[in-house]
C-alpha cells in the first residue's frame, strides 16, 4: 500500500513541477475569491488527462508479454532528455491572459491544464497504468486526487513567497528531468524488459 502510494506522489509530482510555476502566475492574475474556481478547473483539466491515461493503457493491457510494455519506459525517459535538451516551452504571459477574465476561469484552467501537462502527463502515466497490478489503480487515483489539492494549495502559499517561486522556477526543471529518467527506468526494469533483451 505504501509503495502505491509513493508511487503515486513520485509521477504527481514528475509531472507537476512545471504545473506548479502555472498554478502560481494563474493565482498571480485572480482574485483571493476565485481560488476555489481554479482548484476545479484543475481537477476537470486532471480528470481529461487520467482518463485518457487510463483508456490508452487498458488497451495496452492486451499486449501478451510484459517486458513490451516494459519500453513504454524510453516515453518518459525521452521527455526527460527532451526537457534537459530543449528546455520548458511554456508561454506565462499568455497563460495569464487567458485567466483574466473570471467568467471562463473554470475552462481556461482546465484548457491550460490540459495543453500544459497533457504529452507529459500521458507520457508518465500510461507506462505506469500498465505496469502496476490493476487492483492498485485505484489507490494511485486518490494518491493523485489528495496530491491535485496539495499542489492548488502550495500554488496559492508560492504565490505569495516570490523568493521561493523564484528558487522552484529555477531549479524545478532538472529536478522534473531527474524523475523523468528514473520512471523510465523504473519502468523498464519493473516489467522485465532488460532482461528479456540480454537473454536473447
Amino acid at each position: 500500500m505504501l509503495k502505491t502510494i509513493l508511487t503515486g506522489v513520485t509521477a504527481y509530482i514528475s509531472t507537476g513541477l512545471d504545473y506548479l510555476v502555472i498554478l502560481m502566475v494563474i493565482f498571480g492574475r485572480v482574485k483571493h475569491q476565485d481560488r476555489w474556481v481554479v482548484l476545479i478547473g484543475d481537477f476537470l483539466g486532471t480528470i481529461v488527462l487520467v482518463g485518457s491515461s487510463l483508456a490508452i493503457a487498458f488497451f495496452l493491457g492486451f499486449v501478451p508479454a510484459p517486458w513490451l510494455l516494459g519500453l513504454l519506459g524510453l516515453i518518459p525517459i525521452y521527455l526527460g532528455i527532451k526537457l534537459w535538451v530543449q528546455g520548458d516551452d511554456d508561454d506565462q504571459d499568455a497563460i495569464a491572459g487567458k485567466v483574466s477574465d473570471p467568467k471562463s476561469l473554470i475552462l481556461s484552467v482546465a484548457l491550460i491544464t490540459m495543453a500544459t501537462c497533457g504529452a507529459d502527463n500521458v507520457g508518465i502515466y500510461v507506462p505506469l497504468f500498465t505496469t502496476v497490478e490493476p487492483s492498485s489503480i485505484p489507490l494511485i487515483l486518490v494518491t493523485f486526487a489528495v496530491m491535485v489539492v496539495i499542489f492548488w494549495e502550495l500554488g496559492y502559499r508560492l504565490a505569495c513567497l516570490p523568493k521561493v517561486a523564484d528558487v522552484l522556477e529555477k531549479q524545478g526543471r532538472y529536478i522534473t528531468i531527474a524523475v523523468y529518467i528514473l520512471i523510465g527506468l523504473y519502468i523498464i526494469w519493473e516489467n522485465g524488459t532488460v532482461q528479456h533483451l540480454l537473454q536473447m
